[in-house]
């Protein structure tokens, strides 16, 4: 769903970084409940902090009620003794409520921290929980973005949001109480205004919810091109893609900002609306008191039913803003729960039983798989018995990196049963199989961290000593001796401080150290230069030993040992034997592919 636009007079073509997601058109309950899962756990703390406000609350209520017995009592009959004790009740209020406002801030805030803890790590578990076709679908920025910004936008809602909802309700209930109990006729005015303030909200609502939907969009594409961009920074050095990577950011960041300055212009008109209605209702009690004043009402009824006033329609202020955070969140909360809720692709069956300890035995019995509308295998069928070394040659797109990664079952077949020592892996758990496999993938990733942290990451458990012989046998124990810290030497993200050899070496330490039963390396040795080859390939010997491997390499001089060669081409098995028995094709696939690589060198 590629389009192009125009920046700068350049034309520039955008990929699916900048492709809208749907949203839905209304508040989602069901999202809102799932929040207050997450705050149930800490409904002690909740309660408490919830009654700690509410005395906050009533402190400051009972002040309107101190200035009127103050103006129509103390005051005209000279009464000092009761004008002090008023003044300590409304010094203790003060100090009672200071008191309690600082309790809420510090403790509410930590609550609401621990329950977006408890969501990201939910939605980071969940995550490591989903299958490789939900990553291959979309840009790791919009899954990146999901987990930290939009997670962190939920802070406000949680943090201040619910507790200071429920606040707000009792304050209102009370202030309505007391108003109407010093004057129904002032009460019915100042309610006349709440349903003009409903119709604003109900009005802003719609249009603030588009806009927050919209720049959640916006956001996650800016988000998405930019991982892009920083993930693929030496390919766009290199082709001096700079300048056209910069017109396409500035589209999609012109396009955030512009996103961005209607949501926020949609979110700051509820307050001025709110505050706005609050100060015509006030005014219209100023008249109604002026024209009462000296029969009807006394001035302290007037001040202290302004103040009552303020109590009134600042929890409404309060709500309003409140109701801004909820809808802003909800654009968000409706992504989170997305990505919370997307199913895994390969799990495990339902009675999935523990795989027993592995020999190696494999079956392909007519296993067909595609991706998407593209079928890659097409009835493949071949065994392999235990200990076998079987190498995958055949031309691009032929379907290798398939086979094992359906060995591994990263994906599920479409048709057909893959077996190992007779157990049909898709009715096996996926831990207790993976975790008897050892892959070594062409692509090898490096984490932040030391050398020795790198390799251990195949055997958590792992002591100094089995790490230093893993690397040892896989050749990597010289370069990294020469390491200023040696294996303690910090790596950087995705080992850019370390040639792509090296980056091999370790990956080959972190999967022989995992001691598996079987073995998968697709073109564990494609960065390493031929001494260094020649040096590795005796490891690689007697690494095989005893386990069932399967071994993609183009360069063919390194698996004339194998016992098998599969020649596979548009995902069928064309040709099974050893090097010398394929050679002995007249006009054999792997014949004519291996003279002809000869042939270039």
């Amino acid at each position: 769903m590629a389009e192009t636009v125009k920046n700068k007079n350049t034309k520039v073509k955008r990929n699916t970084f900048n492709v809208d997601e749907e949203l839905e058109d209304q508040l989602s309950v069901k999202d809102l409940k799932r929040v207050l899962d997450y705050v149930k756990p800490y409904r002690r703390q909740l309660l408490l902090a919830l009654v700690v406000i509410l005395i906050a609350n009533f402190a400051a209520l009972i002040s309107p009620v101190l200035v009127q017995q103050a103006i129509d009592y103390a005051i005209p009959n000279a009464d000092v003794g009761y004008l002090l004790i008023l003044a300590a009740i409304f010094f203790v209020a003060v100090v009672v409520g200071g008191l309690c406002a600082n309790y809420r801030i510090k403790n509410i805030a930590k609550i609401g921290q621990n329950a977006l803890r408890d969501m990201r790590l939910d939605l980071f578990t969940h995550l490591q929980k989903l299958s490789f076709d939900f990553f291959d679908s979309r840009p790791h920025g919009k899954i990146l973005i999901r987990v930290v910004n939009y997670i962190n936008t939920l802070s406000d809602l949680l943090s201040n949001g619910l507790i200071n909802l429920i606040s707000d309700l009792f304050s209102l209930v009370i202030a309505l109480g007391m108003m109407v109990f010093m004057d129904v006729r002032f009460t019915v005015f100042s309610l006349l205004f709440v349903p003009v303030l409903m119709f604003i909200a109900l009005f802003i609502k719609n249009m603030q919810r588009k806009n927050f939907q919209t720049l959640s969009n916006k956001q996650s594409n800016m988000n998405a091109y930019i991982h892009e961009s920083i993930s693929g920074i030496r390919t766009s050095q290199s082709f001096v893609r700079e300048k056209e990577n910069t017109d396409v950011f500035d589209e999609v960041q012109t396009e955030y900002r512009s996103a961005w300055l209607r949501a926020i212009g949609a979110m700051f008109l509820m307050q001025p609306a709110v505050q706005n209605v609050q100060v015509l209702a006030t005014a219209l009690i100023y008249f109604l008191g002026a024209q009462a004043m000296g029969y009807e009402v006394s001035i302290g009824t007037v001040l202290a039913f302004i103040g009552l006033l303020g109590s009134f329609w600042g929890p409404i202020v309060n709500i309003g803003n409140f109701y801004n955070s909820l809808v802003t969140g909800s654009a968000y909360l409706e992504r989170i729960f997305e990505t919370m809720d997307e199913t895994p692709g390969v799990m495990d069956a339902a009675g999935a039983k523990e795989m027993p300890p592995i020999l190696g035995n494999i079956v392909f019995d007519q296993v067909r798989f595609g991706y998407e509308e593209k079928e890659i295998l097409k009835g493949l069928t071949f065994d392999v018995e235990s200990g076998e070394a079987i190498a995958l040659v055949g031309p691009t797109g032929a379907g290798k990196s398939t086979i094992i990664n359906l060995i591994s079952r990263f994906y599920n077949i479409n048709a057909g049963t893959i077996f190992i020592d007779g157990e049909d892996i898709s009715q096996v758990t996926l831990h207790s199989l993976r975790s008897q496999m050892g892959v070594m993938l062409q692509d090898t990733f490096i984490f932040s961290g030391t050398i020795m942290d790198n390799i251990r990451y195949g055997k958590l458990d792992a002591t100094e000593e089995e790490i230093i012989a893993a690397a040892k046998s896989v050749q990597a124990h010289d370069f990294i001796s020469k390491m200023k810290d040696g294996y303690q030497t910090e790596i950087n993200e995705r080992g850019s401080n370390l040639s792509a050899g090296q980056r091999q070496l370790l990956s080959f330490a972190r999967t022989l150290l995992a001691d598996p039963k079987i073995l998968i390396l697709d073109e564990a040795t494609a960065s390493i230069d031929t001494k260094t080859e020649a040096l590795l390939q005796t490891a690689l010997d007697r690494l095989l030993e005893g386990r069932t491997s399967f071994i993609i390499a183009h360069r063919l001089s390194t698996i004339k040992n194998a016992s098998r060669i599969f020649y596979i081409n548009q995902g069928v098995l064309q040709e099974a034997g050893s090097h010398d028995e394929l050679m002995d094709v007249e006009d054999g696939y792997y014949r004519k592919l291996y003279e002809s690589q000869f042939a270039r060198a």
